[in-house]
């Protein structure tokens, strides 16, 4: 008899991934499932899978495996609705949750409207930041980038005209660049306002999204460190938009956004 495990799939920003509560539905080979189930015409079709699960040193703990298999540290669209899903499943009653991820421990702050979660902020962690202004030649085109960790790498690049880059081609060979040997997650901007800034993404392992919640964080932290924007953005993807807030260069990143329940099922594993 085939083993059928419930799913649900949400999305936050336009970041959609399928998320399995691994305290009812044990996974195994959980790289395998992502490829096949990530596929979206012969399975459920998402950026990857996101298992929760039970956690010895926080409230819940979180794995994520991109759409090509490979692990991810951190997600923060991930993160928000883990937070909508553990309180709207009744696995948990409280508005402030600790949530186990592989770049530490994050805190998630609900914000419940008639018993359902509308908003939740994110505290990211305290962002590493490496070189600002660093040269990289790719397909005959120099860009200049800053480097930003937010529990897993980015490289953020400001440009003036966002719709003049070619995502499709030059994020893979920015991914792959021998400067990152475990590759990167790749974000150019565009600065509309000292508080606003709009953003696309090619994430490590995925390729183009909607939303990247770490690379939202990377963006502000980016914009911030080269005197572009100011301490609270409003980072605007393809998908919809993040608050980020970095107080001071000694806090960590607050991400404030919504995630949606998109629809619960049955596959077989």
């Amino acid at each position: 008899m085939a083993n059928l495990i419930k799913f649900s799939k949400m999305q936050g920003a336009g970041n959609d991934y399928i998320y399995i509560n691994t305290m009812l539905y044990p996974i195994a080979q959980p790289e395998q499932l992502s490829m096949r189930w990530s596929q979206p015409h012969t399975g459920i079709g998402s950026d990857g899978l996101v298992l929760i699960g039970a956690s010895d040193i926080a409230d819940f703990s979180m794995r994520i495996y991109n759409a090509d298999g490979s692990e991810a540290k951190m997600c923060g669209n991930a993160s928000r609705c883990i937070g909508k899903y553990v309180y709207e499943n009744g696995l948990t009653t409280k508005r402030t949750i600790t949530l186990e991820t592989r770049s530490g421990v994050k805190t998630l702050r609900l914000n419940i409207e008639d018993e359902k979660v509308s908003e939740i902020t994110v505290d990211m962690g305290n962002p590493v930041v490496g070189p600002v202004a660093i040269d990289i030649e790719v397909a005959g085109e120099t860009y200049k980038g800053t480097v930003v960790s937010m529990g897993n790498p980015h490289l953020v690049i400001f440009v003036d005209d966002l719709d003049k880059i070619d995502l499709p081609n030059v994020g893979p060979l920015l991914e792959t660049h021998p400067l990152f040997p475990d590759r990167t997650n790749v974000e150019f901007a565009q600065v509309r306002t000292p508080g606003e800034v709009r953003m696309r993404v090619w994430e490590r392992g995925s390729g183009i999204t909607q939303a990247c919640g770490t690379g939202a964080c990377a963006t502000a932290v980016a914009g911030i460190v080269n005197g572009k924007t100011e301490r609270e953005t409003t980072i605007i993807m393809d998908g919809g938009a993040l608050r980020i807030e970095w107080p001071t260069d000694h806090d960590p990143v607050r991400m404030t956004g919504n995630a949606t329940h998109v629809f619960d099922g049955f596959i077989e594993a």
